[in-house]
């Protein structure tokens, strides 16, 4: 179980092959000629400026950045950002407002809004925001690799008899086909945001003898 609790505010979380995970401020000048750039604005407020186009910034926004490409922010805007090395081809660049978009269903009454993807040219990973109602999901496992971000709520990661608590702030790396399950222990949602390779649907999960988990419109 790969996981940090409150390492810091600011900074890189941790790093696997294909992701570096890192919160804090977004001002600055960017460009990363080896790693696609997915981003979500936490909190704070400002404009970043992407090959020559300016896109406003607050929380709830999502941008997606090609390796290679140079872009700039202004203001106090602090984000989740994930590095994805050895990208697949892709160029341009994306921002998403996700409070606009609809939402998914997923196995035990869950729900995602889908930020970047390989239909907005982001050819390697998904990004989603995931709302998680109280209560334990079944064991399960996915055919993604993933990072994890938890934006609000609290709850309990299980991996092979083990726990770790989750709270805001804490971030998590889900190998491929880890058998797994998380519990929201509060009152309200817990919400995730998730970012995972290859590209594909959050809601596709199974369970630990490999059968697939249906959904609940697939189900009679």
């Amino acid at each position: 179980m790969e996981y940090a609790i409150d390492t810091g505010p600011d900074g890189p979380r941790f790093r696997t092959k294909d992701f570096t995970q890192r919160v804090g401020p977004l001002a600055g000048e960017h460009r990363d000629d080896g790693a696609d750039e997915v981003t979500y604005v936490l909190e704070g407020s400002g404009r970043a400026t992407i090959a020559g186009e300016a896109h406003d910034l607050r929380p709830g926004v999502a941008l997606f950045v090609a390796r290679g490409t140079s872009w700039s922010v202004e203001g106090d805007a602090r984000g989740a950002s994930v590095l994805v090395h050895e990208p697949e081809p892709s160029s341009g660049h994306a921002v998403l407002d996700l409070d606009a978009i609809e939402r998914g269903t997923a196995t035990a009454g869950r729900e995602f809004v889908l930020g970047a993807t390989p239909e907005c040219g982001c050819a390697s990973v998904t990004q989603f925001v995931g709302l998680i109602p109280p209560g334990r999901a079944p064991d399960h496992f996915h055919a993604y690799d993933e990072v994890i971000y938890v934006l609000e709520g609290e709850g309990v990661l299980e991996i092979g008899g083990e726990q770790a608590p989750l709270r805001a702030g804490t971030c998590v790396h889900l190998p491929a086909r880890l058998v797994h399950c998380l519990a929201n222990t509060g009152d309200g949602a817990m919400r995730v945001l998730g970012v995972f390779r290859p590209a594909g649907s959050p809601a596709e999960a199974y369970y630990p003898d490999g059968t697939r988990a249906a959904l609940p419109s697939e189900r009679s």
